[in-house]
């Protein structure tokens, strides 16, 4: 993808002066999906009302993953994907907090206090209705106003975001869409074609022998997403598109190794590798499969081909989001 032109921070000591006195968004927001962002469109508008800068604060690692090492979260957008995503809704920059027991500790009214008034003077804080804060999770949406009239910050509170089925939008559904291969309904949720992002990297050749060479990518190692074949559309860093057909698995047919996901793109010629491109998700086509041979897998990439081809032509953009994306 494009270099970010958003500010990204590491710590919320690294706000430089141009910046204090903030509208800030506060959350993970992890996949800014549809009800992350109205949250953060809630900020954009108040920001530009009041013509402050617009930040958002966010934390890093995910706070599950501190608490449960063991059980890390599967990220939706790692942090230089939330940076760009942000930086498409019109942010100024992203403090990516580092988050560990010993900030998870500080207790809410010190959170208030050394973070959102000392350290970036917040003139006013958005955040979702559920947003607790602070040691033990003891701040409250009721706390957080309670201190904004003692500190002298607006603080607004945005009601939860339901799709079209009047069920909530969530992270945790989108991550159970992604591991069914249910790309489109993820899209749904999201606004946005699911989209990965990195360096192609040099496989085994195995897809140049079969007349499919291929884009390789290392994707996030806990990564929910359902082993298969997917049309997708890859961006380089020129912002040229290309449409494709991309596998994501272990090739059982050949050597069952590392997850690795494989983009073979549509009538294109030339070398990717050390490029860091962005694959978005279209389509899911079929479950990864092992075949009886080389003959039998190349008669069903034909297939897969065709079958990408057919469901990209002629799609449309869900929304702004997805037009900068995947358009």
């Amino acid at each position: 993808m494009m270099p970010d032109a958003i500010a990204r921070l590491g710590s919320v000591a690294d706000v430089p002066a141009d910046l204090r006195g903030a509208v800030v968004a506060v959350g993970n927001f992890d996949g800014v999906h549809r009800g992350h962002q109205t949250v953060l469109g809630e900020a954009r508008t108040i920001a530009a009302a009041a013509g402050r800068p617009l930040v958002c604060l966010t934390f890093e690692p995910h706070p599950r993953s501190v608490f449960r090492p063991d059980q890390p979260v599967a990220r939706l957008t790692p942090a230089p994907m939330k940076a760009r995503l942000l930086e498409m809704l019109g942010f100024d920059a992203v403090v990516e907090q580092g988050f560990t027991r010993e900030f998870a500790g500080l207790a809410p009214k010190a959170f208030v206090e050394t973070v959102l008034v000392e350290a970036m003077g917040a003139h006013h804080v958005v955040a979702g209705f559920d947003f607790h804060y602070g040691a033990k999770r003891g701040g409250t949406p009721e706390t957080l106003a309670e201190a904004g009239r003692m500190h002298g910050f607006g603080a607004t509170l945005v009601p939860a975001f339901v799709d079209e089925g009047g069920e909530t939008v969530s992270s945790s559904r989108i991550r159970d869409c992604l591991g069914e291969g249910a790309v489109t309904e993820a899209a749904g949720l999201l606004g946005y074609r699911w989209t990965i992002a990195g360096e192609v990297v040099g496989g085994a050749k195995l897809g140049r022998t079969l007349g499919y060479p291929t884009a390789n990518m290392v994707i996030e190692p806990d990564s929910l997403l359902k082993h298969g074949i997917y049309a997708v559309r890859l961006r380089r860093a020129d912002s040229t598109l290309h449409d494709g057909v991309a596998s994501f698995g272990r090739r059982p047919t050949f050597d069952n190794g590392a997850a690795l996901f494989e983009t073979f793109l549509f009538d294109f010629s030339g070398d990717l590798y050390g490029e860091t491109v962005s694959v978005s998700l279209f389509g899911f086509l079929r479950g990864e499969e092992r075949f009886d041979g080389a003959e039998a897998l190349i008669a069903q990439m034909d297939g897969d081909a065709d079958e990408a081809r057919a469901m990209l032509a002629g799609v449309a953009p869900l929304g702004d989001l997805d037009r900068r994306m995947a358009f």
